[in-house]
C-alpha cells in the first residue's frame, strides 16, 4: 500500500524547508505549504514504518476543526488542495505548545503517580486517580523543542525567559480555553471526552494566529463517553481514542525513548492497527465517513497539487 515517507520537492520561490517529526514544511514569502505524512512519532522518536492513511487523517481532522473555530480564533489554513497537504499563512512560530488538560491522564497521570502535584507551576489537587477530571481545566505549557523533548515550563518562567510578554500570554491562554471548550462540546455531540491537548500559535503581520493541527489524534486524547462514570467507579482502564495505545505498545516492548532503549520492530498487523484506530476516531470526531485517497503516483499528486496552488494564487 503506498504511503507518504519523506517528501524532498523544490518550488519556485521556496524560501526554506523544515521536516518535522510529522509534517514537511515548505516556506515561501508569505505562505507555507504543510505536507502530513504518514510517519508517526512518540516519545520524540520516529517510528520505523509509516502508518497508511494517517497524514490523511490528521490532516482532514486538523481542517475540520480550524474550520469550526475559525470564527473564535483566528488561524494560519487558507486551503486542502489534496488530501496530505494544507497551504495557509507563514507565521512566525511561538516556542511554546499550549498544553491543556480537563483530566488526570498521559504526562499529568505519570507525574502525578510519581508523588508530585505541582506541574508547570500548577498546583494539582489531592485524592485523584488517573481518568479524574480536574476541577476545570489547566494549562500546562512546554517549551517548543526544535531537536528532542520538550520541557515543561511554568507561566512565571515563560514571562521571566521573555518568550512572551504578559499580554501575549493572557491572549494565549485565552484562546487556548476557547478552543478547548469548542472541541469540549463538539467532542460530547460525538460522544467522546476531549481529555487533553495541545495548540501551538504563531505572528502574522502582528497578529496572533492558531497554528498546525488541533484535535487530532497525534495532540489530543479523547475518552469514550458511554461508560466513563462507570469505568472510574470500578477502576477499570478508560477506553479511549488516541496514539497513547502505541505509547503503551513501545513501553510493553521496552521502549520510551530513552538512551540505550532500542525502537522495536512493528509488525504488520501492528500497523494495520494503528492506522484502522486513526480511520475510526475520524470518523467518530467529525460524523463523516472517511474516503481513502489511494494512489500509485501519490508524491506526484502532493507535488502537482502544491505547484497548481501556488500558481493561481501568485
Amino acid at each position: 500500500m503506498s504511503t507518504v515517507g519523506n517528501t524532498n520537492f523544490v518550488f519556485p520561490g521556496q524560501v526554506s524547508f523544515y521536516r518535522g517529526k510529522v509534517r514537511e514544511v515548505y516556506k515561501f514569502e508569505d505562505k507555507i505549504a504543510m505536507v502530513a505524512t504518514d510517519r508517526i512519532s512518540a516519545f520524540d522518536h520516529i517510528l520505523p514504518k509509516p502508518i497508511p492513511f494517517k497524514g490523511q487523517v490528521l490532516n482532514n481532522i486538523a481542517a475540520h476543526f480550524l474550520h469550526a473555530s475559525k470564527d473564535l480564533v483566528p488561524n494560519w489554513l487558507e486551503a486542502i488542495p489534496h488530501p496530505n497537504v494544507a497551504i495557509g499563512k507563514a507565521c512566525k512560530p511561538i516556542m511554546l505548545e499550549m498544553v491543556i488538560r480537563g483530566y488526570l491522564a498521559g504526562h499529568a497521570a505519570r507525574v502525578y503517580s510519581g508523588g508530585r502535584r505541582m506541574l508547570c507551576g500548577v498546583l494539582l489537587p489531592e485524592g485523584l486517580k488517573e481518568g479524574d477530571a480536574f476541577p476545570q481545566p489547566i494549562i500546562t505549557p512546554a517549551t517548543k523543542a526544535e531537536e528532542g523533548h520538550d520541557e515543561d515550563i511554568s507561566a512565571d518562567e515563560i514571562l521571566a525567559q521573555g518568550i512572551v510578554d504578559e499580554g501575549t500570554w493572557n491572549l494565549l491562554c485565552d484562546y487556548t480555553q476557547k478552543l478547548f471548550k469548542l472541541g469540549t462540546e463538539m467532542a460530547a455531540q460525538r460522544g467522546l471526552i476531549l481529555v487533553d491537548t495541545k495548540y501551538e500559535f504563531g505572528i502574522h503581520n502582528g497578529q496572533v494566529l492558531l497554528m498546525d493541527e488541533i484535535h487530532t489524534p497525534d495532540s489530543s486524547r479523547y475518552y469514550i463517553k458511554d461508560g466513563y462514570e462507570e469505568r472510574q467507579r470500578s477502576g477499570k482502564k478508560q477506553s479511549q481514542l488516541s496514539k497513547e495505545f502505541v505509547r503503551e505498545w513501545l513501553m510493553e516492548h521496552g521502549f520510551q525513548g530513552l538512551e540505550g532503549q532500542n525502537m522495536p520492530d512493528m509488525p504488520d498487523d501492528f500497523v494495520q492497527t494503528v492506522s484502522d484506530r486513526y480511520i475510526e476516531l475520524y470518523e467518530k470526531i467529525t460524523g463523516q465517513t472517511f474516503v481513502k485517497h489511494s494512489s500509485d503516483n501519490l508524491m506526484t499528486e502532493i507535488e502537482e497539487s502544491i505547484h497548481r496552488y501556488l500558481s493561481e494564487h501568485a
